[in-house]
């Protein structure tokens, strides 16, 4: 009897230590776990300023680590939709693993050929830095970093057009 209790007592333990969302998880943009009932950990993300509400749009978590920020296969989770932009906004519910530091980027590829054609897709990142030609658009970790809480933590995101 104690080594069955001993065995689910681990297995327990296992399952409350996994995170909520697997390391490069494709999800959908469910709005509700971010609704006023949610418990979190998530990111409540406005975009704001899309150019055509055409094409698609991709926002992806990734750790707030130089080794992880925009590196391929490194991010967290990702939510890929058609454009529904309303007056110029659509708003996404990222759910992240446990509270902490974190860096979310938002591309609006606007004919969904699925490749970034710098001239005419936008894109955007967590805390609005400054992008442009010299750095490819890919600002530095420390200037996109934020803390996600342990409930739902509110950003917006501004698109920039080169």
């Amino acid at each position: 009897m104690f080594k069955v209790a001993l065995g689910l007592m681990s297995v327990g333990a296992l399952f409350a230590a996994a995170p909520a969302i697997a390391h490069g998880m494709e999800i959908g943009n469910d709005l509700d776990r971010c609704s006023a009932s949610a418990k979190g950990p998530a990111v409540l993300v406005d975009v704001r300023g899309f150019s055509a509400a055409t094409g698609t749009v991709r926002v992806q978590s990734y750790p707030a680590t130089k080794a992880a920020w925009l590196a391929k296969g490194q991010w967290l989770g990702r939510i890929d939709v058609p454009v529904r932009a309303s007056n110029g906004e659509m708003r996404f519910c990222m759910p992240v693993p446990q509270p902490g530091k974190y860096g979310i980027a938002v591309r609006h590829d606007r004919d969904g050929n699925g490749k970034t054609d710098i001239s005419r897709d936008g894109g955007g990142f967590s805390n609005n830095p400054s992008i442009n030609i010299f750095n490819l658009g890919k600002p530095g970790v420390e200037k996109a970093a934020f803390y996600a809480g342990p409930g739902v933590t509110k950003i917006t995101i501004n698109l920039k057009y080169m």
